[in-house]
């Protein structure tokens, strides 16, 4: 009997576990989706931002248009990614780099080392963004307008104005009160 629950007990909690993993690779898919097309422009190609945006998430080495990027930072998240390559696209100042300009923001040489380089020294996005000479607010701002603007929502209805409220009516005046009458025996 113990041995039944417990087992039962394994086979729910794998399959709860199974399920967890299965909704994290789909929302990491769906995301790694958007910044593809929302970098497709900077990387020149879908399928050279597929392959910008996975070497950058894998931490490994890539070549784009053969050009190679030698990631000195580890996997990163999707976040991060998006950063990374908002904070390029902006010291860049354009969206259509060549790769060569693009490998040298993001990685750098001994001498101008790039984001990624200065990732990997342990700085925050903000020491980074401030290096380059560039908000990070404004930066993910810009970001996040794009974005907003990207997608397709209805347009919001303006809310309807308020009726004026009607006048109070006045109060009636209280009459006066009666005085009390003396008690008599007093």
């Amino acid at each position: 009997m113990l041995n039944r629950r417990l087992v039962a007990t394994m086979a729910a909690a794998a399959m709860l576990v199974a399920g967890w993993f299965a909704g994290a690779e789909l929302a990491a898919a769906q995301s790694q989706d958007q910044l593809v097309d929302k970098y497709t422009p900077l990387a020149g190609s879908e399928a050279n931002a597929k392959t910008l945006v996975g070497g950058l998430r894998d931490g490994s080495d890539f070549t784009i248009n053969g050009v190679k990027f030698t990631t000195p930072t580890g996997k990163m998240g999707n976040g991060e990614v998006n950063i990374a390559l908002a904070l390029a696209e902006k010291k860049l100042g354009t969206t259509t780099p060549t790769t060569q300009q693009l490998q040298s923001a993001l990685v750098g040489d001994a001498k101008n080392p790039g984001i990624l380089a200065l990732r990997a020294e342990h700085k925050g996005w903000g020491q980074i963004a401030q290096t380059l000479g560039i908000k990070l607010g404004d930066v993910m701002r810009s970001a996040k307008a794009e974005q907003h603007a990207r997608t397709e929502r209805p347009e919001r209805h303006q809310k309807p104005e308020r009726a004026e409220r009607p006048e109070r009516p006045e109060r009636p005046e209280k009459p006066e009160r009666p005085e009390k009458p003396e008690r008599p025996g007093r």
